[in-house]
């Protein structure tokens, strides 16, 4: 209640600010349509007044006016004139609207004059018309007007990509080590640093400037990527005092208020994201364990030291919740200067249960080609339930000049994972399919991690003209992963007569293991950029230069410890008796469960990994003819990896592992056919590094699945892993209409060089890595279009119709190892090609989307379809067989309507997988049915969600 009193007055005072506040504020960007770049100090006036302002050297404007409605005159020497009607200004809100305006083709005045309403739909493609590179994006007009609450939700939108997890994104159906996710142009690492794309769903849409989707390389980015990259742009700070409130919730029938819910008592800040330190590791990694042998009363007081709870308990699941805040504001400090922050905090908790889960190993007959069923190596089945906590505040602060612009960005991100598991297993002892056995498994997991990162900017005009332009950015990244005190435990089940007798049977099932893992990364970017607008031959050009450095470290370590005991028998099998008092061994009895004195800190599978790239990159984007525009650019890279860890056996340190210093040249062409359409072209070449854990020895044991990863630097059966190169052609023609509507067809090819692929062991079905495999080539096609159905009747303006499907073909040309293998392990019947699919391909990928939007009553739903095509997941070796990701169709309806005097309060319906499709991934082999390799139910759910901006 104390709280609540101080609150109270501050809620007040907004509302109260909100009610007596009569003005509002018109604000956006003005373009230059001739470089497609922001047009420093242009004039906005409101037309037959004296009130007006110039934009920043930055483009932005902002003009505070009372109630009414204006018409806007946008002005440059030498440029045509825009003049913008039917801007209606409402008590305390912002009207966004960014202006392209083009040099004049005359020495008389030229003004144009067009509706807000017009403008607005114009806008949102011309960046997107005038770009050389071939981009989609989103700009600040486009995400209000989707009603998103996050980018993850708003970015579906954008032709060519798709959002796998409710927050990853991949582009043209290429998988997450060809998609690459930037924030403000700038790396920065995910949850799970071995990924190239950061979570979406964290970046609520009103503190976004704009999200970029770039499908064509160009020389002052990254050369690590081939699909796109996605930039997200957040916002230097609002036009007025900004702050918003949302609450939501969300429930699935299949997941939420079951009374079969898995899940354990943890730490006392798990609400938090983080875990207080009652997981720790029990013992000093260092710490001599005695044998049974020794008669000590330490082996004792060691095996006692770890929590006894090896099974979850049963309560019942709750729905998921979410809340969050923003803030902003800006205060002028003298002389036009201006300081704001921009500030962002969302807590959710998400709960999932699967109850029909599957996770697979199978295997062809190694004896009989004449045998198409493939046998079981290892099957689990059963329920597991998953409580997860994401955390996240981001702050930045911004100071602003006529000439310069600094920022400073602080991003922390906190998510806890709980997991409970109970499972049903079927293992062949002989790991060829024969010897079936019986075994229950039980699982308690939880996983830490965070991610801090800073990022300080500027941006300075050199010269009066602002045509010579200097921008800089130092960012360094910090992550961790802990993996902390995960508990397996699993029980042979042994027919006794009419009795089931479950036993610990080290030599078929293991024993119970604990395992503590460790991942701490630093992320170093520095990079700057020199800019200088001029004129080649007569006609507007830019040359852009720079340098970037990135440098990161990665320090990995595991700990293993294992139980071994007198008596293999657990009665009833409950396995929270196993390290019960009563049950642990003591010098006095001799028996009972102890901690084994072997297998603790594994130096094998611990590692330290450094990498360097250093950057610089010339390009020169300029008009060849009146239609005909270029960007050309040449980027390179020194990219140098090393290890410290073992490699065959011995210790190294500091050990250099890829050296590549590379040339990336890229080319884009568009040339326009006329006012409305253009014809594109583009080359470039880029690159797939491998991640620290992929170029590591490391064996790395996944506790849910029990698969292991094994780093592919030097496992005996691959070569060591390498950098993948790709040369990427482009293709793309467009037409632009009015009300925001396009079409576009598309083509391109691409050509990889040693592509780096997951892959099984051979004759290991439960040990996978990555490894290049032979060269490969991908030809795709793709149509895009933007259709407004009012040509239908003016009953159906507000009706909006988005489709974008592409069409993928690639083959990858196999070694001859591979294609030996296969050959060997071939069914009899079977004809082997010498070619195959890439890993992480998908075939095809279709986004269509139907929606509907009412501005005037504050309306907006929609009903959008994704899926993609079957996409080979693991690369079968031999007697393994392929493993495919099924097709997922997810049919998804979402409801926005904004309500109030002001339209400030806002309510959001959704529900997702309205087909209750499953997430799967099969086996294939020739001559037999498909088999699960992992099967999940997402279920439906229906959300529900409330904002209020003050």
């Amino acid at each position: 209640m104390k709280k609540l009193k101080h609150i109270l007055p501050f809620i007040l005072f907004l509302v109260t600010f909100s009610v007596f506040s009569q003005s509002g504020y018109v604000t956006g960007k003005v373009i230059d349509g001739d470089i497609n770049d922001v047009l420093a100090f242009a004039n906005v006036v409101v037309k037959n007044t004296t009130k007006g302002t110039t934009t920043d050297f930055d483009g932005r404007y902002s003009l505070e006016l009372e109630e009414g409605t204006y018409t806007i005159e946008y002005s440059f020497l030498g440029y045509e004139t825009k003049e913008i009607t039917d801007v209606v200004i409402s008590a305390n809100k912002e009207v966004i609207v960014d202006v392209t305006i083009n040099p004049a083709n005359s020495l008389d005045e030229v003004v144009i004059t067009t509706s807000t309403k017009r403008n607005t739909e114009s806008a949102l493609l011309s960046i997107q018309k005038k770009s050389v590179v071939m981009l989609d994006g989103l700009s600040a007009q486009s995400i209000k007007k989707t009603g998103a609450g996050d980018i993850a939700a708003a970015v579906k939108s954008v032709p060519g990509v798709s959002v796998q997890g409710g927050k990853y994104v991949y582009v043209r159906g290429l998988g997450d080590r060809y998609t690459k996710s930037i924030l403000n142009g700038v790396d920065i690492p995910g949850l799970d640093p071995d990924r190239n794309t950061i979570p979406m769903d964290i970046f609520p849409t009103n503190i976004i400037d704009n999200v970029i989707v770039l499908k064509s390389a160009s020389a002052e980015y990254p050369a690590d990527f081939t699909g796109g990259i996605v930039n997200i742009v957040t916002k230097d700070f609002p036009t007025k005092a900004e702050y918003s409130l949302s609450v939501g919730t969300a429930y699935n029938p299949d997941m939420h208020l079951k009374d079969n819910f898995l899940s354990y008592s943890g730490s006392n800040t798990d609400f938090l994201g983080y875990d207080n330190g009652k997981r720790n590791r029990k013992i000093n990694r260092y710490q001599n364990v005695p044998g049974t042998f020794e008669n000590k009363i330490l082996l004792t007081s060691l095996t006692k030291r770890f929590d006894s709870q090896l099974g979850a308990d049963v309560t019942t699941s709750n729905p998921n919740y979410n809340f969050g805040f923003t803030l902003g504001n800006q205060y002028d400090v003298g002389n036009d200067n201006r300081l704001g922050y921009q500030a962002s905090f969302s807590y959710k908790s998400n709960t999932t249960l699967y109850e029909d889960r599957v996770d697979g190993t199978y295997i062809k007959n190694r004896f009989d080609s004449s045998v198409t069923d493939l046998g079981i190596n290892r099957v689990v089945t059963g329920t597991s339930g998953h409580e997860e906590v994401l955390v996240n505040g981001l702050l930045g602060l911004t100071y602003k000049t006529n000439r310069s612009k600094y920022k400073l960005t602080g991003l922390h991100i906190q998510n806890g994972e709980s997991t409970g598991g109970r499972y049903n297993l079927v293992i062949s002892e002989d790991n060829a399919g024969g010897a079936l056995l019986d075994a229950t498994g039980d699982e308690i997991l939880y996983t830490q991690r965070s991610i801090t990162n800073f990022a300080l900017e500027g941006d300075h005009s050199l010269n009066g003209d602002s045509d010579l332009k200097f921008d800089w950015v130092l960012s360094p990244s910090f992550s961790t992963v802990q993996d902390k005190d995960h508990r397996t435990t699993t029980l042979r089940i042994v027919d006794i007569g009419n009795d089931i007798q479950y036993q610990i049977d080290p030599s078929s099932v293991g024993n119970p293991t604990r395992i503590w893992r460790n991942l701490s990364e630093e992320s170093w970017v520095l990079k700057g950029n020199i800019t200088k607008n001029y004129k080649l031959f007569d006609r507007a050009a830019k040359l852009k230069f720079g340098a970037a450095y990135t440098y990161k470290y990665r320090d990995f370590n595991s700990d293993q410890y294992i139980f071994e005991t007198t008596s293999s028998v657990v009665e009833n099998g409950d396995v929270n008796t196993i390290l019960a008092d009563e049950n642990i061994w003591t010098p006095t009895t001799g028996e009972g469960t102890y901690l084994d004195s072997n297998n603790i800190f594994q130096p094998a599978n611990s590692y330290e990994g450094e990498s360097n790239v250093a950057a610089m990159y010339i390009s020169n984007e300029f008009n060849v003819s009146e239609k005909l525009k270029a960007i050309l650019g040449l980027r390179t890279e020194q990219y140098y990896l090393f290890y410290t860890g073992e490699i065959d056996g011995e210790s190294v340190t500091g050990e250099k592992t890829i050296d590549e210093f590379d040339l990336f040249p890229s080319a884009n062409l568009i040339f326009a056919l006329n006012d409305d359409s253009n014809l594109r072209a583009s080359y470039s070449r880029t690159t797939a590094r491998p991640s620290f854990k992929e170029a590591s020895t490391a064996q790395i044991f996944d506790p849910i699945t029990n698969r292991f990863f094994i780093g592919g630097l030097d496992n005996k059966t691959f070569d060591p892993i390498r950098p993948t190169y790709v040369n990427n052609f482009d293709v793309r023609y467009e037409l632009f209409r009015e009300k925001g509507q396009m079409i576009a067809f598309s083509g391109f090819y691409k050509t990889f060089t040693d592509p780096i692929e997951l892959t099984f062991f051979p004759s290991a079905p439960r040990q996978m890595t990555a490894a290049n495999f032979g060269d490969a080539q991908v030809l795709g096609a793709e149509v895009e279009f933007r259709q407004n159905l009012g040509f239908i009747s003016e009953d159906f303006s507000n009706f909006n119709f988005n489709f974008n499907a592409s069409v993928i073909e690639s083959r990858l040309e196999m070694t001859d190892q591979e294609y030996n293998r296969r050959v060997t392990n071939a069914r009899d019947g079977e004809t082997i090609e010498d070619t195959r699919d890439l890993q992480g391909q998908s075939p095809y990928l279709i986004n269509a989307g139907l929606d509907y939007n009412n501005s005037e009553i504050g309306f907006r739903a929609g009903l959008f379809f994704n899926v993609q095509g079957e996409t080979l997941e693991v690369v079968g070796t031999g007697d393994v067989p392929d493993v495919y990701t099924s097709p997922f169709n997810s049919f998804n309806f979402t409801l926005n309507k904004t309500f109030g005097e002001n339209k400030n309060s806002a309510i959001d319906f959704k529900v997702k997988n309205i087909l209750g499709d499953k997430r799967e991934s099969v086996y294939q082999s020739f001559g037999t049915e498909d088999q699960l390799f992992s099967s999940r139910n997402p279920g439906t759910e229906i959300s529900l969600g409330y904002s209020y901006k003050f």
